[in-house]
């Protein structure tokens, strides 16, 4: 049991790798579709290129979301609407009217008889204009805009259909009884009117709720299909074109094959059939960070950082492609490519980006469609998306991205429809908000920095302002190696930019990687103005270790102060595995019969893994060794840096820092120009 644990813990990066691995995994499958993955591609408009489809089974013609909301939007303008009847408000009226009726009195200069003929009178008038109902202004103007359309009145129990036009309205009112009571004197219609409007009102109102219930109702009863398919009858031939309704029988097929392949029998075997492509997928990004990125594959927590991005961004997916997949793109997939480049490098940013893009091709509609939209995109985010420092070109870099989806939409539309009369303009929108969420990708950088701890050119350009408390500290202890430093970054800077490396990480590097030297300032050359060289009196071994100790002092400090990772591989590497020859043969000479122990004199290493450091070596070097000229000449500073730069060739010291033959020869030309240039020499052509 023990060696088992002794082992795990001895391995524990590989666990933790592999137990990485598993969890990713899973919570990618956990995240599919629970559906079968359907055997052919269903393009609209395109030619059916497999062999004559027979129908395996029987099954129903589904019809389209677009028919079905049509048939919804024609019935529910076709639904009827329900009043309810007050049957007591006329009741009310009545009685309302006998009151008025006992205050006619004789002063009205009314007889008996004229009165009982009045009262007659008033209550056929009642009864006319509540004969279908009384009916307000307002549910006139909400619910009756048209007169001509047949409605329900329910009274108690009954229901009666009537034409809206019969329903008396407020400015029916007086029409109604000045017609009915033409015939009377003046005083006696004046009489009616003053009554009669002091009394009626509105008896029937909207019932909005019963009237959604029957709405529902008819909705409930919408047949989903129309017709249906034999098993044996044929469904479409090769080379006919998928459209109209063979690509409604096409759609129906395969929503009925994806029924029936995800059963529960089936369940285990297509979650295990979806694990081993997931699986894959993500043991070749495991596999190219081995092969390609070492130094990240062995640095758990960078591994951590980009298979928790690809989980982020198929979760995103997935939840806007559940909500609404109308809403498809409006994922900013582009922000994967942007932080990957802006922490790693273009190539691994787009090696992961494609493989997310593929595994997000099981979740997605229209697959292959999308699938090439979001590859040309994260090629296009690769090749303009830098230094992302200057705002500028985000902005630059984005707007290409988004009018390249726009591009390439316009272009499957018209594939698809033959023409450009029935492209989606909702699209370009989405694509628009797209380009707008991938400035968020500036947000998530600044956040994965503080979560990871990892550095971006952002990062980067803060560190490179020489006001900031550790430079402004080396200048001030050491301020031959702050000029010293100074130098080198400016040369550093011009040959990365010659060779397309990172300019600014190089820079920052080159910035820093002598701050080992605020130890003991006075015992490198370019600290001592006095001219007091106070090697003088120590041996070549402790002059040894004083020089090879700045390495290890610099370490010490970047880390103190929180420097990045990718900042103190620099100070690691800008000496490689070199010796001190200086002090290496001044111990030879001192003991000519002894054997002298060449690694007491030897940097620690690691030698440079990344073009940018194997940059700054040879910048280090050059620049140091050309104060070493008292009077140069150009083709001193020639045959110098040509040495140098030989000299670490021939010691191995660039076999891991992934940079031609061709790389180095345009570093040193750029190295022996800005040399020139700071010493005002001009090349001596001959005659």
């Amino acid at each position: 049991m023990n060696r088992i644990i002794n082992r795990l813990y001895k391995n524990n990066a590989i666990v933790y790798k592999v137990l990485l691995f598993l969890f990713t995994a899973v919570a990618i499958v956990y995240l599919f579709p629970k559906g079968g993955k359907f055997k052919y591609d269903v393009v609209s408009g395109k030619p059916w290129q497999y062999d004559n489809l027979i129908a395996p089974f029987d099954f129903a013609i589904y019809k389209t979301e677009a028919e079905i909301q049509a048939e919804k939007a024609q019935l529910t303008s076709e639904a009827k609407k329900y009043f309810v009847y007050d049957q007591e408000i006329p009741k009310e009226i009545l009685s309302a009217l006998k009151n008025q009726v006992t205050q006619w009195t004789l002063s009205d200069s009314l007889r008996i008889r004229q009165k009982v003929a009045l009262e007659k009178r008033a209550n056929a008038i009642l009864r006319l204009i509540y004969q279908y109902g009384f009916v307000d202004n307002e549910t006139v103007e909400n619910h009756l805009q048209n007169l001509n359309d047949l409605i329900v009145i329910r009274k108690g129990n009954s229901a009666e259909e009537v034409l809206a036009s019969k329903l008396m309205r407020s400015e029916k009112i007086l029409p109604t009884i000045h017609q009915k009571i033409q015939d009377l004197s003046l005083g006696h219609q004046q009489l009616l009117l003053a009554s009669l409007a002091n009394i009626a009102r509105p008896n029937v109102r909207f019932d909005e709720k019963f009237t959604q219930k029957e709405l529902e109702a008819t909705l409930d009863e919408i047949s989903y299909t129309k017709g249906r398919v034999a098993k044996g009858e044929l469904i479409i031939l090769k080379g006919d074109i998928v459209e109209g309704r063979r690509l409604s029988v096409l759609e129906s097929y395969k929503q009925a094959s994806q029924s029936t392949i995800w059963s529960k029998s089936n369940y285990n075997w297509i979650v295990f059939g979806y694990t081993i492509l997931v699986s894959l997928a993500l043991l070749m990004l495991l596999l190219f960070l081995q092969r390609y990125r070492l130094s990240i594959y062995n640095d758990n927590n960078k591994v951590t950082f980009i298979f928790f991005n690809v989980f982020v961004m198929i979760l995103v997916q997935t939840m806007v492609v559940k909500t609404n997949s109308a809403y498809l793109y409006v994922v900013p997939l582009s922000i994967l490519p942007i932080v990957l480049k802006a922490f790693f490098d273009a190539r691994l940013g787009l090696f992961t980006h494609v493989l997310t893009v593929l595994l997000l091709g099981f979740i997605v509609p229209n697959s292959f469609e999308f699938i090439y939209l979001h590859i040309i995109a994260g090629i296009v985010t690769i090749l303009t998306v830098s230094e992302l420092y200057k705002r500028a070109n985000l902005f630059i870099s984005i707007g290409q991205i988004t009018l390249i989806y726009m591009v390439t939409y316009f272009a499957f539309s018209i594939i698809k429809e033959g023409n450009a009369d029935q492209i989606n303009w909702l699209y370009f929108g989405l694509f628009a908000a797209n380009g707008l969420l991938s400035f968020l990708a500036v947000f998530f950088i600044y956040f994965y920095e503080k979560l990871f701890g990892l550095v971006s050119d952002v990062t980067l350009l803060e560190l490179s302002n020489t006001n900031s408390k550790l430079l402004r500290e080396l200048n001030e202890k050491a301020p031959g190696t702050f000029q010293h430093s100074m130098q080198v970054a400016n040369l550093a800077e011009a040959a990365a930019n010659e060779i397309g490396a990172n300019s600014m990480l190089v820079r920052t590097g080159a910035l820093y990687h002598d701050i080992g030297k605020m130890v003991n300032p006075m015992y490198f050359t370019e600290n001592q103005a006095t001219g007091v060289n106070p090697h003088n009196d120590l041996s070549p071994k402790d002059s040894a270790r004083i020089i090879l100790d700045h390495v290890i002092k610099g370490i010490e400090i970047a880390k103190k102060n929180n420097l990045p990772d990718r900042i103190i591989d620099f100070i690691r590497t800008h000496h490689g595995t070199n010796v001190t020859y200086y002090f290496y043969k001044q111990e030879l000479e001192n003991n000519p019969n002894t054997e002298v122990d060449i690694k007491k004199f030897q940097y620690q290493g690691p030698i440079p893994f990344s073009k940018e450091t194997a940059i700054l070596m040879m910048c280090d070097a050059a620049e140091a060794a050309s104060k070493s000229l008292k009077q140069p000449t150009a083709q001193q500073i020639d045959e110098l840096i040509d040495k140098i730069v030989d000299k670490q060739k021939s010691d191995n010291q660039f076999i891991n820092s992934d940079i031609t033959f061709r790389e180095i020869e345009k570093i040193k030309k750029i190295i022996k120009n800005k040399l020139m240039n700071i010493y005002h020499l001009r090349v001596e052509y001959p005659d």
